[in-house]
């Protein structure tokens, strides 16, 4: 199969080709220098997607839960796009949990596409792929992404800076009380979702999650909008249609309201950093490649210490990197 130019892939994805789309995709992950121009015009062209970030717990039942999300939004007549952020394989850097074994229902649908990314070990789990891939299923007419990452963490929580709408999973029994505090996940949560409610100490999390809300609301002004918390099952499907509601309603507070500018404004510092980081660390990684030997053996002979060493390299490294964007 001859190779196709990445700019040619555009206009096939615009027209829903999700061949052409997983093409740009895997380019996207694989950091391809000549797929950046028709990265460049397809965020140009993106914008209308709305984008779902959704997290929680390991055990928490998200990928179980964006399944049932996906099956409500389908019966609606939405394509939906799902992004899977998974861990890393520490031998092939490919996604661990790439087969997606909990939305198999979904792969014989062809108005849900579900692509597994790997986060190569990106800080907060976030891979900087994942967002070109967005914009990949934006332009593809996919009215609603959804981006489900690897867990919550302290730095798991940047997902609420790349999308429109954040769900946080909460699971009975798993601790969840004392994790969202740790976390602060009770701040990026734009709605507070309590999965297997079918079970019965499903009540006591609703209970504290709502306690600690309320708390939270004390300390602040009034919002434009209100957390709420709804328990679903996806065993029986009880709530599911009541969280599509209040995404729907979440949604339509970002376009009436200060807080859709906001949200924009956030996610576009989001990835504007994101970005910057990808450009420095492989313009730092291919300088450092050719220069940092003499150090390496210097630091082997302990002729120095780490800390100068690394003050040289990095000192060196933006030397010739720019250099040579100078030569450009």
């Amino acid at each position: 199969m001859s190779y196709v130019p990445s700019s040619e892939l555009v206009a096939r994805i615009a027209d829903g080709d999700v061949r052409a789309a997983g093409r740009l995709m895997s380019r996207a992950e694989a950091g391809a220098e000549e797929a950046r121009a028709a990265l460049a015009e397809i965020y140009r062209r993106a914008g209308r997607a709305h984008v779902i970030g959704l997290t929680g717990v390991p055990g928490s039942g998200k990928s179980t839960l964006v399944a049932k999300m996906a099956q409500a939004l389908r019966a609606r007549g939405e394509k939906v796009g799902i992004v899977a952020v998974d861990p890393s394989s520490p031998y092939s850097g490919g996604a661990i949990l790439g087969d997606r074994i909990r939305m198999t229902e979904l792969a014989n649908d062809p108005g849900v596409f579900i692509r597994s990314m790997a986060t190569r070990g990106a800080t907060g789990g976030m891979a900087r792929a994942a967002l070109d891939t967005v914009d990949i299923l934006d332009v593809a007419g996919y009215s609603t992404i959804v981006i489900e990452t690897v867990g919550v963490g302290q730095d798991e929580i940047e997902i609420a800076h790349a999308s429109d709408s954040t769900i946080v999973v909460s699971a009975p029994g798993l601790g969840d009380e004392i994790q969202a505090i740790k976390a602060g996940i009770l701040e990026i949560a734009d709605i507070h979702v309590v999965s297997k409610c079918d079970r019965d100490d499903a009540n006591r999390t609703l209970t504290d999650l709502k306690h600690m809300l309320a708390l939270g609301a004390l300390t602040r002004d009034k919002p434009l909008w209100q957390i709420p918390v709804v328990a679903v099952s996806s065993y029986t499907g009880q709530g599911i249609d009541a969280l599509i509601a209040r995404i729907d309603a979440h949604r339509e507070v970002l376009k009436s309201t200060a807080l859709g500018a906001q949200r924009r404004g956030r996610v576009a510092a989001f990835r504007l950093a994101k970005t910057a980081e990808t450009v420095l660390l492989e313009g730092f990684r291919s300088a450092a490649a050719t220069i940092s030997a003499p150090l390496a053996q210097r630091l082997a002979q302990r002729a120095s210490d780490p800390y100068s060493l690394a003050r040289e390299l990095i000192n060196d490294t933006i030397r010739k990197e720019y250099s040579n964007e100078l030569a450009r």
